[in-house]
């Protein structure tokens, strides 16, 4: 399956998979985005091919950070709103991935031989899900959202109600007509948005009550790293985006630009944490993301070099490859924040 390649339809009973193939398909799909030829597909893989929930990581990242802030610094968190928070948000990344691909694909931007499609198995394209099927499952994802929406609405007031259809609007208009925010340069600013402040101080609303100032500083370090994968992306669909007249911010400003840009986001999140800690607005736990300088180093020496002119052994998502490298760096970089907000959160 991968590639993109046109998935088969389920095996029959007799042939299913056992648990442990089960497992380990989720994991690789969770891992790489893909799943390896020869594997059978199941439900569950159909699900998180078509939601695209490799990237989950970021919005769970995102979530558990305003939680963590929450916990270190409000008398009473509340949980049980935080967790409906976390769940909706990753509903709502869920259908923006499902959304995009819709339009791109009516739009005419997606097809078989548009990098979207030759990275992974595309919801439509490969046959995982009809246009009915996916508009559908885009109505029922959003539904569900809205009965969590209500939920918190109801306990905080208007405010959330705010948050939520500020990322909602960007969500549907990132690739939807007539504003197509991907299309214009500013769907990269459109992710810093959602993933930093909208997500991580509507995550810290919902579990406190009220938003310091504070925290819309401390929004933007991982907003930071959930940009560059983005950007990375768009680095990858430069010369495609280039000739549909997809204006993405690396073809406004060029791709070598961009590769230094995106270089010089990578290394800002590391000031960025230590003011945070300076200032005294978060503890020192948080100095737990200098372990990640050396992953940082690998990825901004791989992106001075030139591409690879073929994936290297078990890549999964090629032709993307400075998106990966981007990710690689998000995934840990987060992971250590938000270590670094629990041991605070731990110590108070």
């Amino acid at each position: 399956m991968a590639n993109g390649a046109r998935v088969a339809s389920d095996a029959p009973a007799e042939a299913r998979p056992g648990w442990s193939e089960l497992a380990g398909n989720w994991r690789q799909i969770l891992a790489q985005g893909n799943l390896a030829e020869g594997r059978s597909i199941d439900g569950v893989s159909r699900w998180l091919l078509i939601t695209r929930a490799c990237v989950f990581s970021m919005t769970i990242t995102s979530a558990l950070i305003g939680g963590l802030l929450a916990a270190a610094s409000a008398t009473s968190p509340h949980w049980g709103y935080f967790t409906l928070a976390l769940i909706g948000l990753v509903l709502a990344h869920a259908a923006n991935n499902m959304i995009n691909d819709y339009f791109d694909t009516t739009g005419g931007v997606d097809d078989p031989n548009y990098t979207r499609a030759l990275y992974a198995p595309h919801p439509l394209l490969s046959g995982l899900i009809s246009k009915g099927g996916l508009i559908a499952a885009i109505a029922a994802v959003n539904l569900a959202d809205l009965v969590i929406l209500l939920v918190l609405t109801s306990a905080w007031g208007i405010a959330v109600l705010w948050f939520a259809l500020a990322g909602l609007f960007i969500s549907v208009f990132y690739v939807a007509p007539p504003l197509k925010l991907k299309h214009h340069g500013l769907g990269e600013p459109g992710v810093f948005i959602v993933w930093g402040p909208l997500m991580i101080c509507g995550t810290y609303y919902v579990t406190a009550g009220s938003v310091p100032g504070w925290v819309w500083i401390a929004s933007l370090p991982y907003a930071i790293t959930v940009t560059t994968v983005l950007i990375g992306k768009h680095v990858d669909k430069y010369e495609q985006d280039s000739a549909r007249g997809i204006h993405t911010l690396p073809v406004l400003l060029g791709k070598e630009t961009s590769i230094l840009l995106n270089q010089a986001l990578m290394i800002a999140f590391y000031p960025i944490v230590v003011l945070l800690v300076v200032t005294g607005n978060v503890g020192w736990g948080v100095l737990l993301v200098f372990a990640a300088v050396p992953r940082l180093v690998r990825v901004v020496r791989q992106y001075s070099e030139p591409k690879p002119e073929a994936p290297p052994p078990g890549f999964r998502i090629w032709p993307l490859w400075y998106v990966a490298l981007a990710f690689h760096h998000n995934k840990l970089a987060g992971g250590l924040f938000v270590a670094g907000l629990f041991l605070n959160a731990l110590l108070g």
